[in-house]
């Protein structure tokens, strides 16, 4: 579902990786990706600690907040398991081969469906201050906002700053 995830889109990514168990990918293999525009609301995966509820609730919230798509990315990229590089990190030791086709602005390959497979530039606080920004803090669910606390604090690990396994075209 797009622009707001749905379940459909939970269930895709849990199938996508299981392939890593599945196929016993490893440091020999080569996971090739195609990402696009809406891949950040087709490929959900709510962090540890949230629901889809959740993050329905915040991309509503977001998108009718005036943020723009690097800010939103921004908090979507800290409320997954697989944006803002995490994919490509739970693929590695693979080699990840990504070909990538913009609807950003400027194709920031960190934007693009959230990043997947390309190192992470923003932080929890970043992602904190979109929130804050907005006046969302106190409107979206508990849980999100605990979460980013936590990360805020480094009781969460961040997203990765740098990917070698990932070659993003």
């Amino acid at each position: 579902a797009h622009p707001v995830p749905d379940q459909r889109g939970v269930a895709a990514v849990e199938k996508m990786l299981r392939l890593k168990e599945q196929y016993s990918i490893g440091k020999e293999d080569l996971v090739l990706c195609l990402l696009s525009g809406g891949g950040s609301a087709l490929m959900p995966c709510p962090a540890e600690g949230l629901s889809l509820e959740d993050k329905q609730a915040v991309t509503r919230l977001l998108l009718s907040s005036g943020a723009d798509i690097n800010e939103i990315n921004s908090v979507r990229k800290h409320l997954s398991g697989v944006k803002g590089g995490r994919l490509g990190r739970f693929f590695s030791p693979a080699t990840v081969v990504s070909l990538i086709l913009s609807d950003v602005i400027g194709n920031d390959l960190s934007a693009i469906a959230s990043g997947p497979t390309f190192p992470d530039p923003t932080t929890y606080a970043d992602a904190y201050g979109v929130l804050q920004k907005y006046r969302l803090l106190s409107r979206v669910p508990s849980s999100v906002v605990k979460l980013l606390e936590a990360g805020c604090q480094g009781l969460r690990e961040e997203t990765p700053k740098e990917l070698n396994n990932c070659h993003n075209y």
